[in-house]
């Protein structure tokens, strides 16, 4: 499908390849993995032709279609809908084809343009745009708001849904799941596997890349190597090369038995046992997560909790919400040592349940309860956005710590990679990975005992992701979390509660059966009506287009009508004068002539409409047979 040979490419005077080679076959589905800055997203512009390489060759073949998601946000006032649509570049040509030639009334060319149109099965792209934007969260109202009303992170989602919507040979997505709930990832998951193109795909989530890719393409000291199977088993076969599984073995055993010691002190006890249970789970997970961190330097260390207090909150019947109430009637009990992941639809509310016991929105009804000693470490879904980018790590940890000796904060951020002289400068200068690992360190020098997260991995590389995953196993406090990082759920969370309806609930499953739940959702009598609406919106387009490409041939068969009516009513009139015996006589000679002369134009034209007339409407039949009826 593509092939880049001693290709070369550098940025801002930094090598990001140089003299790399890959071949990439059609159907591949490529994750592609690096370090932060080693290149990758470089790549995909270098993919998508939006960045020129300094030498070497890349090669497509001819007429090739590449599809990705831009990164830019819009004020356009175009509807949501029509923006997705967009997408679809044939689609759009040739509907402004249509119009120009529509303007010329040039009738042969309007008919080969709905042939076209029907060829890419133009009639269903509103259906498709809105199925689209229906997985990705939108409801059928927002499909009608204008992209501008949107904020960045569902304008991501916009631009996402818009890259799926074309037609394409090769799909470049660039971290496609970092704005993303878990039920959209799952549908993005089930779509990208329908997907029969070759996918290039930059991701940190390990669960996602497990799912849906065939092939990893690590980029590493400016190389390219491609490995055959997921990331889990990238990960073993990149440590086999390294010839790292002695001093491997050695750190996972020392985990290991990390691990068990939590499970013995923890498993006789009743409250507990779910906790262990988890840890069991883990363990399975252990070998992969170790090799890939064999030579970390990222590490979170929450500080475990000198007060637990039981219970630690609980709500009653309580409302809360924005300037209305968006949950209703709560009741919710928290006790010391908690791990609760909290899934559900876009849209439900699971931020706005973290936000509340976080106490940044009101309560409007209800009793609720927090400790004395509860402290809280709150991490909102745009905790990054509340850093202030002018100043440094250490400005910010000092503003929370303003008691506490320099040297002792120096020490502290050394550990969350801001060491030297990077403590003092201005954030503006670091990525967002590196900005969301001093926001939870942040967070963890506060030291608090219950842990309110709202997609903390978002931004962070692989290696952040499964510090934070060890560190939060290691922490003995509570913890409500959400996340569309299933890796993160699965082995933090002993139990899972369903925001749905405008109320809370405990969710009898795992992450497996709450995708199954949400399939059934997609089944209840509410959803097959809406799906019927969509196939009658369907076939009601397709027949409106079946009509239009009908119609320049049923205009023709109409005027040749029209034509040989008044030609076989001139003939008929001839006729009856042909039959009076005054038109023989010998002094209507000239004008006997003239009628035989003129019956046989009239009858001459006839026959020449006839044949027209028989031709146009085979081509009738045909065409309507060509058609597919739904």
């Amino acid at each position: 499908m593509f092939t880049l040979h001693n290709l070369c490419l550098q940025q801002g005077g930094k090598p990001l390849l140089q003299n790399a080679n890959l071949r990439v076959h059609q159907g591949y589905k490529v994750g592609l993995l690096g370090q932060n800055g080693s290149g990758k997203t470089s790549l995909l512009k270098v993919l998508s032709g939006q960045l020129e390489i300094d030498s070497g060759d890349l090669s497509f073949p001819s007429n090739i279609v590449i599809s990705s998601a831009e990164q830019e946000f819009s004020n356009s006032h175009r509807k949501a809908i029509d923006f997705v649509m967009d997408g679809h570049t044939k689609l759009r040509s040739l509907e402004s084809d249509l119009k120009e030639a529509e303007q010329q009334n040039d009738g042969l060319k309007i008919a080969q343009i709905l042939a076209q149109l029907d060829a890419i099965s133009a009639y269903s792209a509103p259906v498709t745009a809105a199925k689209l934007l229906t997985g990705l969260g939108f409801s059928e109202q927002s499909q009608q708001q204008q992209v501008g009303s949107f904020s960045g992170g569902w304008q991501m989602r916009l631009n996402l849904a818009k890259a799926l919507m074309c037609p394409s040979d090769i799909l470049l997505l660039d971290e496609p799941t970092n704005h993303l709930d878990l039920d959209a990832v799952f549908w993005l998951e089930d779509w990208i596997k329908q997907y029969k193109g070759t996918l290039v795909l930059v991701s940190h989530d390990v669960s996602f890349l497990d799912a849906v890719v065939t092939h990893i393409a690590h980029l590493t000291q400016q190389k390219l190597t491609l490995y055959r199977g997921n990331y889990s088993s990238f990960v073993i076969q990149h440590a086999a090369e390294r010839e790292l599984q002695q001093s491997l073995a050695d750190k996972q055993q020392k985990k290991k038995q990390h691990l068990e010691s939590f499970i013995r002190r923890f498993k006789a006890k009743a409250t507990k046992a779910k906790q262990a249970q988890s840890r069991i789970k883990m363990l399975e997970k252990l070998e992969t997560i170790s090799i890939a961190r064999v030579n970390s330097n990222i590490q979170f260390q929450f500080y475990n909790p000198q007060h637990q207090p039981s219970p630690m909150l609980y709500w009653k019947s309580v409302s809360a919400g924005y300037n209305s109430a968006i949950l209703q009637d709560i009741t919710f009990n928290l006790s010391p040592g908690e791990r609760i992941g909290l899934i559900g639809r876009n849209g439900e509310g699971k931020s706005t349940f973290i936000k509340a016991l976080a106490q940044q929105l009101p309560y409007f009804e209800g009793e609720y309860y927090q400790a004395n000693k509860l402290c809280i470490g709150y991490f909102s879904q745009h905790q990054i956005d509340t850093l202030t980018l002018t100043e440094s790590a250490l400005w910010h940890l000092k503003k929370i710590a303003p008691q506490q000796k320099e040297q002792d904060l120096i020490n502290f951020l050394g550990g969350y990679g801001y060491k030297g002289d990077r403590v003092n400068e201005p954030l503006s200068l670091f990525s967002g990975g590196e900005k969301a690992r001093l926001a939870l360190a942040l967070l963890i020098w506060q030291k608090p005992n219950l842990l309110l997260l709202d997609e903390p991995t978002n931004h962070l590389d692989i290696d952040s992701r499964t510090a934070l995953i060890e560190a939060l196993q290691d922490f003995t406090g509570s913890i409500i979390l959400v996340s569309h990082d299933r890796t993160l759920l699965e082995s933090c969370c002993d139990e899972f509660y369903l925001v749905h309806n405008r109320n809370l609930s405990k969710f009898n499953g795992n992450l497996a059966d709450y995708k199954l739940w949400l399939l059934a959702q997609n089944n209840t009598p509410k959803q097959k009506k809406i799906n019927r609406v969509n196939d009658i919106r369907s076939k009601k387009q397709q027949q409106a287009l079946q009509r239009q490409q009908l119609s320049p041939i049923a205009n023709k068969i109409q005027k040749i009508e029209t034509q040989l009516d008044y030609h076989q009513q001139k003939i008929k009139e001839i006729e009856h004068q042909l039959s009076e015996n005054s038109i023989y006589e010998s002094h209507n000679k000239l004008q006997l002539n003239n009628l035989l002369a003129e019956q046989h134009n009239h009858t001459v034209e006839s026959k020449k409409l006839e044949d027209i007339w028989l031709d146009l409407n085979h081509e009738l039949e045909a065409l309507k047979n060509s058609f597919i009826y739904v």
